[in-house]
């Protein structure tokens, strides 16, 4: 009993320091904003999680055929708990943990997860050069001082996806990267550390083997990946509702640039950089204010709903964890 309370004693902390700097705002912003929209931003958040609890779904289950679809759903707001409780180093651990809890061995999921995360940094790049383009003259018109930046975040966006895809399946690319390791390591105080490192390219081999090869599950995860992307690049369309002439094609266009842009531009303090940039984005055709109220329910719909509705999941597994010990 008194461990249960410590452990929402300490959730509650976690809740409280994430949100210390902008709670207040989004909590005005959502008291001014119509029930319609803020059920609309909801069931759009829900379902980006729900299409990600798909794609778990999809992956886990080629290693454990009994693995169930509404696991997948869990584990998905599992993680997003954990992305925010540990500001977004440990989501990949704890999906990880979740997965061997359902029967995927700890170095299964750690090579699930790193495809999955590369394919979905992949879809992000292809999401945001496909809009871009059927929005070009749009683009164009509002946006073209940015040119240098938007080609930068192109770029960088376009070099993990590289990157990624190549420490997931090139066992050439693994073998470089340990040849640099080891020749820095002549002293052999890296020694755990490069054996660790073999160990994990020797998973991510495997995985690329076992995963990679299926040709219709990866298809069909770059296409979940854009459904679910439409789920969260369309909320800014669901608030606007349409107004400032914007259509949903537009919308995702800057959506999608934003995220992209928020690797390359510094952001000020206390702000989050997807929502600075989206902010300053949005600014050019509906306003500051307008742009600064969107990026608050942006926040809330992607951050806090998941984070909290994750935080359910996580105090559910314990009971239902306790019950069964």
């Amino acid at each position: 009993m008194i461990g249960k309370i410590l452990f929402v004693l300490v959730l509650i902390a976690i809740i409280v320091y994430t949100f210390k700097d902008s709670a207040g705002d989004i909590m005005a912003q959502l008291k001014d904003t119509s029930l319609l929209v803020i059920t609309g931003i909801c069931i759009a958040s829900v379902l980006y999680e729900l299409v990600e609890g798909w794609i778990n779904y999809s992956f886990a289950k080629v290693y454990n055929p009994d693995f169930k679809y509404w696991q997948g759903v869990e584990s998905a707001f599992y993680a997003a708990f954990y992305r925010v409780a540990t500001l977004g180093s440990g989501a990949g651990v704890a999906a990880i943990y979740y997965f061997n809890e359902k029967g995927v061995p700890y170095s299964k999921g750690t090579g699930l997860y790193t495809i999955e995360y590369m394919l979905h940094k992949v879809s992000i790049a292809l999401f945001s050069g496909i809009f871009f383009l059927l929005n070009w003259s749009f683009m164009q018109k509002h946006y073209h001082k940015y040119d240098m930046t938007l080609l930068a975040g192109f770029g960088i966006t376009f070099v993990i996806a590289v990157v990624l895809l190549l420490f997931a399946c090139s066992r050439k690319f693994h073998e470089l990267i340990l040849w640099i390791v080891k020749k820095i390591n002549r002293k052999g105080k890296l020694d755990e550390q490069v054996t660790k490192l073999e160990e994990q390219c020797k998973i991510l081999e495997e995985a690329a083997g076992t995963l990679l090869k299926r040709g219709s599950l990866i298809v069909t995860c770059i296409l979940k990946n854009m459904l679910k992307l439409v789920c969260w690049y369309g909320i800014p369309f669901i608030i606007l509702a349409g107004s400032y002439g914007l259509n949903l094609p537009q919308v995702l266009a800057i959506t999608s640039l934003s995220m992209m842009l928020a690797a390359v531009i510094p952001a000020p303090a206390g702000i989050g950089s997807s929502e600075f940039v989206l902010t300053m984005l949005l600014a050019v055709i509906v306003g500051t204010a307008e742009a600064g109220s969107v990026s608050l329910l942006y926040r809330f719909a992607t951050f806090v709903l998941p984070f909290l509705i994750g935080a359910v999941v996580v105090l559910l597994r314990k009971k239902v964890h306790k019950q069964n010990n």
